[in-house]
């Protein structure tokens, strides 16, 4: 009763919001990339918030379910198919025994989740079931998947508690240029006045060198007083490095505990996503606000996803069997 990898994708890990607590010792939060998505993804399914999922990268995995269970695809649009037939992303899908799930290709965006209503049977490990592929911690044995592993699911759950009234319609990674909020520092004052208005003024372009521990940026030069090096300190996910070649690097899930560049600034939280759904040669732009704005916008995403739940569920007197929300579900799109 699980998931068979039939083709692993070039990164498909298991992930959830990742494993917190623990940088001190060494050990780095990891979790997915967009958690945006990644909680999307549950809601659509009525799992708990921090349910697993499988992310994927630029290339789809292939999958055959050997039993029945209900799937939910977020994330950039990466066309996915069950038996060949197209299905649509950011609703509920029934999958029987046998199905084929897989992706024709990314047409916007870079990486996607898979949410399963029956949960997927991976250990905890410190608190999270998160993949730490560096120290080859959490996840399935600690790495990507593999073409011909198996993941078993750890509940029998072929059923929402709801009726899903509609699926959502996200198209939020179209635009090849974006501009990201930023918090100032925590080491802008180590760059001249003129560093830190290149920094805020200019355009960006991603490098091919972005994966899960960062993403390098090339531009324009960001000019120091002295020396961007600095006694290591910790490192918060989106936190924009410039070591001594001027140009921004932006941190991410697999980042380092601690790094000795200067931090000039640090992306917020509600604009990662954004970040992360980036290709090569996609533009970025940089804009200053204070944490009090960065904490409003935190709090207007918190409703917007209760928001979201009262959209697409409409409650019912019992628990629903699935093959009944999928009927009715397959009838919401004739």
């Amino acid at each position: 009763m699980g998931i068979r990898i039939l083709k692993g994708g070039m990164l498909t890990t298991v992930q959830d919001s990742g494993r917190p607590g623990y940088q001190s010792q060494g050990f780095g939060v990891s979790g997915v990339m967009d958690r945006r998505s990644f909680k999307i993804a549950n809601l659509l399914l009525d799992n708990p918030e921090n349910e697993a999922v499988l992310e994927f990268t630029l290339l789809g995995p292939t999958l055959e379910f050997t039993s029945e269970t209900i799937i939910a695809i977020t994330g950039g649009d990466f066309q996915p198919q069950v038996n060949g037939k197209p299905v649509k992303m950011y609703t509920a899908l029934y999958m029987h025994r046998g199905d084929i799930l897989s992706f024709r290709g990314c047409r916007t965006g870079s990486r996607g989740y898979i949410a399963f209503s029956s949960y997927l049977e991976i250990p905890v490990v410190m608190g999270s079931r998160s993949t730490n592929i560096k120290c080859g911690l959490g996840g399935f044995k600690g790495r990507r998947l593999l073409d011909g592993d198996y993941i078993s699911f750890r509940a029998k759950r072929r059923y929402l508690p709801y009726f899903l009234s509609r699926s959502l319609d996200l198209n939020e990674f179209e635009q090849d240029n974006i501009t990201l909020r930023v918090i100032m520092g925590p080491q802008d004052d180590a760059f001249t006045a003129a560093g830190k208005e290149t920094f805020l003024s200019s355009e960006y372009v991603v490098t091919s060198e972005f994966d899960r521990m960062g993403c390098r940026l090339e531009g324009p030069f960001i000019a120091s007083k002295a020396t961007t090096d600095i006694i290591s300190d910790g490192i918060a996910f989106g936190s924009v490095q410039v070591p001594s070649h001027g140009k921004p690097i932006i941190l991410l899930a697999d980042r380092q505990t601690t790094g000795g560049y200067a931090k000039i600034a640090t992306v917020i939280s509600v604009d990662i996503p954004k970040l992360v759904q980036r290709k090569t040669d996609h533009k970025v732009k940089f804009q200053a606000v204070t944490v009090e704005e960065a904490q409003e916008l935190l709090a207007l995403e918190a409703k917007e996803m209760n928001e979201f739940r009262h959209q697409i569920y409409q409650p019912c007197k019992e628990v629903l069997d699935c093959r009944l929300v999928a009927k009715r579900i397959s009838k919401l799109f004739q």
